[in-house]
């Protein structure tokens, strides 16, 4: 490693020098603690005792080679600070840690596992016209091992037997793991870290995460993970405070502690950008991962994530300086902003003065689609503007639409139970029009497990899906909708061309009708229309002026736990207009010409 540009932040491959590597002669161990006035190394290969690790000249870098030490020995390192104390801590730079309550690092062998997902690689796109429909989850809380009394986890590759089928089934082009790096706290669901390069021992080794991704590959699914570069766990025996001085975070806590109780990092520093930046590298290069979601880039953007305390000068240079390195090493991944400012450029590339993420969350357009959802009736009228407002800005940025895990907890609700209303029926009938709005509408999707399932209660991160409700025939319909879905994105190329000219148009809907919406998808090869009858009195004889056409889904299918067959969407097609009968609660896919 070039020194140098370590301390200037150029550096994407730190954890190919820091960490423990597996050498001829041994274990070679190399940690930077600028501050430290000594550092020691205690594990399994010296029986708990110490061994110094030297200075490797100046600069803060310490190093020591372990001759009897091998793979899959526990080690901490020593930290005896400058005012006398002498703190435990993790290796910044670890490839593998016990699993918690234990906090040891785990020495790994990067190279063990070799992929056999080559064809998939050199395929690798990130083109912005193909569908892109995430699948985002929890691991060990999607399904319960009954083989695991303790914690009923599924390990990563016993994991990929049951998640591949159901992917495809499905139709998701790719699932979304919330943060698999290692965490203290289940409850944290893996957003407050210590181990930024360590996969969470909570459901097995590095090598097993990568037989998972390797299987999603070669089954033609894309693998995204959830990234944390703005804050982390507050541990003693993490990244805090780790030479005895504020190494990886600010000093002060106005700016250092985070709305969520954790450490922000501290982004001008040029080697805590390394340290992000290789750990971002270093799931993209040895996983084989297809994308990072990253979140919480508003507290990014702006100090605190506040915009009156203004612009964070150092960390949008952090994140430029990342998303285009990443970029330049690996030009078909995905980068996901989870932003909710209004911040421009965050989807241009940095060259042209953007941030260079690929998309980002259109969370206004979540916002606003569930709040129209959850009002009455009579009054949506009012609230039109809600369902034709993304439109206005959708032009300015790339996005993917969110109905992410945050919908669902903490008293918000499932997304079943937020429409409008209390009969099952009427809840039932508006989330499938909510859910065809949603893949009709410019954007690429993603939905956290458990709604294709039409779940009642919110999610619970310490149980599991309620599989169960598969067995009720409202939900299973719903299932079946939802499936149906999904596999009708895929296969129309208009509902993915989110940015070719000409490929979204409103369409002129009834005066009387203010609970109507229509709008077309085009593309060279066909002509879509989507149309919404979201009043709870159904629209008869509405008539679009869109010559004939045909249907390719209908919300009120029977098999869909719709109406039944006489009282469902009907409509008289000609070559000038099609005039349809809309019952309430509906929606309509419609193939023109």
């Amino acid at each position: 490693m070039n020194r140098q540009d370590f301390f200037d932040g150029r550096i994407f491959d730190a954890y190919r020098y820091f960490g423990a590597h597996i050498v001829e002669h041994g274990v070679v161990f190399r940690v930077f603690a600028p501050n430290a006035a000594k550092v020691t190394l205690t594990g399994a290969f010296n029986s708990w005792g110490e061994d110094e690790l030297s200075r490797d000249g100046t600069g803060g870098f310490f190093t020591h080679t372990v001759p009897s030490a091998k793979a899959g020995q526990f080690y901490k390192y020593r930290i005896y600070t400058r005012d006398g104390r002498v703190v435990e801590h993790c290796d910044p730079y670890g490839f593998a840690m016990e699993r918690r309550p234990g906090c040891c690092s785990v020495i790994t062998d990067l190279d063990a596992y070799r992929f056999s997902d080559g064809e998939w690689m050199a395929a690798r796109t990130a083109s912005t016209d193909l569908p892109l429909n995430i699948y985002e989850m929890h691991p060990g809380s999607w399904r319960r091992n009954p083989e695991d009394k303790e914690n009923g986890w599924y390990r990563y590759d016993e994991l990929a037997d049951l998640l591949i089928p159901y992917l495809r089934e499905h139709g998701f082009t790719h699932v979304e793991f919330l943060p698999l790096s290692e965490h203290p706290f289940d409850g944290s669901w893996g957003y407050q870290n210590t181990g930024f390069f360590a996969p969470t021992s909570r459901y097995g080794t590095p090598d097993q995460l990568k037989i998972l991704i390797d299987r999603l590959h070669q089954a033609g699914i894309g693998a995204i993970l959830d990234f944390v570069p703005v804050h982390f766990a507050v541990d003693s025996y993490g990244l805090a405070q780790f030479d005895g001085t504020h190494l990886y975070e600010y000093p002060h806590a106005a700016v250092g502690e985070s709305e969520w109780g954790s450490f922000n990092f501290i982004h001008s520093r040029r080697e805590t950008r390394c340290f992000l930046q290789s750990a971002a590298n270093y799931w993209l290069s040895e996983f084989h991962f297809d994308g990072l979601r990253m979140d919480a880039v508003s507290r990014l953007i702006y100090w605190q994530g506040d915009e009156t305390r203004g612009v964070n000068g150092d960390a949008l240079d952090f994140l430029k300086t990342m998303n285009a390195g990443l970029k330049e090493r690996h030009p078909s991944v995905l980068l996901v902003a989870e932003d909710s400012t209004a911040f421009a450029g965050v989807t241009r590339p940095v060259s042209e003065r953007g941030l260079g993420f690929d998309y980002k969350w259109d969370l206004g357009w979540m916002h606003d689609t569930l709040e129209y959802f959850q009002t009455q009736p009579d009054l949506r009228p009012r609230d039109r503007h809600k369902l034709t407002f993304s439109m206005e800005y959708f032009a300015n940025e790339r996005y993917l639409l969110p109905f992410s895990h945050d919908e669902v907890v903490h008293g918000k609700a499932s997304i079943v139970q937020k429409m409008y209303g209390a009969d099952p029926a009427q809840k039932f009938a508006q989330a499938r029009a909510l859910y065809l709005y949603m893949f009709a509408h410019p954007g690429k999707k993603l939905n956290f497990m458990g709604a294709e399932l039409g779940m009642l209660r919110e999610w619970d991160d310490a149980g599991e899906l309620d599989w169960s409700l598969d067995s009720a025939p409202q939900h299973q319909a719903f299932h079946t909708f939802f499936r149906a879905l999904c596999q009708l994105y895929r296969a129309h190329p208009a509902l993915c061309a989110d940015y070719a000219p000409g490929n979204f148009s409103w369409l002129d809907s009834p005066e009387e009708a203010p609970c109507v919406f229509a709008f077309t998808r085009s593309n060279a090869d066909e002509r879509l229309a989507a149309v919404f009858n979201l009043s709870d009195e159904p629209c008869t004889d509405c008539t679009l002026p869109i010559g004939s056409a045909a249907v390719l889904l209908s919300t009120e299918n029977v098999s869909f736990g719709g109406a039944a067959k006489e009282t469902a969407c009907s409509f008289l097609s000609n070559s000038d207009e099609t005039t349809l009968n809309l019952p309430p609660y509906s929606g309509l896919l419609l193939q023109i010409g």
